[in-house]
């Protein structure tokens, strides 16, 4: 274990000049599987970044997904495929860095968030933050820094729920083409600013969620932090129109799978999205950037140094 923190230390490089001085902990690469568990001491050193990573994924399959129902602010959870496609997620992602994890307020979403969080090396629990009033903020304090270290807050915000599809929910959206015609529900679902009836459009989504990504997310990515944030078809749709500058025309052609992580860059005030880590030791999701090719080596080299539990 000495070993590898002396390595650690010693390969630490200048990443450039405009960086933002962060204090990582080496236990996010200690309490890795395998680590030997009775060595996992907390050793600190400075990382100097001038980029931060943004992982966005749409929760697994719910049940009302399986059923074709509308499915919108209703909180349903997720069906077992659902719960198969978040850990796989998790082991897309499970040595990607992260330091705060955004949910939305509806279960499907904070399940995939939670399942995939168990599939990470740093193995550090993942802690819902209550700030609903000044009571819940007490009731859910913790007063160990040590505790606080090992774990990953988690922020729900109804801002990140799915669009709310007023009267259609828990309709089949089947049987709903069939009453009402498939291009007046093609209007309902795909159009920029057509509402369904007594729900929200599209571009209504889009002003609370991306009103709520720039006040409370970009500014962890601004600072350095490693962000995940698990929402829903629409609230996402909302963010990447956001992030990659798109249309509306554009953003309602995009189509989001169950269950798959898609990874941006923030760099330079810039959003730089890089797609699907395909898996967790797929060497191109770290090559899109040199420090997350300096991440993963360095958890490469601790694991090739450190004895494996037995």
């Amino acid at each position: 274990m000495a070993m590898g923190a002396s390595w650690m230390q010693s390969k630490i490089g200048d990443f450039g000049s405009n960086t933002i001085l962060k204090e990582h902990h080496l236990s996010l690469l200690f309490k890795c599987d395998g680590f030997d568990k009775a060595s996992s001491r907390r050793i600190k050193w400075p990382f100097q970044i001038n980029e931060s990573t943004l992982i966005i994924i749409r929760h697994g399959e719910s049940m009302w997904n399986e059923k074709n129902l509308f499915t919108g602010c209703v909180d349903v959870p997720l069906t077992r495929k659902g719960v198969e496609e978040a850990i796989e997620a998790g082991k897309r992602i499970s040595t990607m860095p992260f330091d705060i994890v955004y949910t939305s307020a509806l279960v499907r979403s904070q399940m995939t968030a939670m399942l995939a969080l168990t599939q990470h090396c740093c193995q550090k629990v993942p802690i819902i933050i209550h700030n609903e009033n000044e009571e819940a903020k007490i009731w859910s304090q913790i007063y160990s820094q040590d505790t606080k270290n090992e774990s990953i807050p988690v922020v729900k915000a109804w801002q990140l729920n799915e669009r709310m599809y007023g009267d259609l929910q828990g309709l089949n959206k089947q049987e709903t083409a069939e009453i009402f015609g498939k291009e007046q529900v093609y209007k309902w679902r795909r159009t920029y600013e057509v509402r369904p009836p007594n729900g929200e459009s599209l571009e209504m989504c889009l002003q609370r969620a991306v009103a709520f990504f720039k006040d409370n997310i970009e500014p962890q990515l601004m600072a350095g932090k490693h962000v995940m944030v698990v929402a829903h078809a629409n609230s996402l749709r909302s963010i990447i129109m956001y992030l990659d500058n798109l249309t509306p025309q554009e953003v309602i052609n995009l189509e989001l799978s169950t269950g798959v992580p898609m990874l941006y860059i923030y760099k330079d005030g810039k959003f730089i999205r890089r797609g699907s880590p395909a898996g967790p030791n797929e060497a191109g999701v770290y090559a899109y950037t040199s420090n997350l090719a300096v991440y993963k080596e360095k958890y490469d080299k601790m694991l090739q140094v450190t004895p494996k539990r037995r």
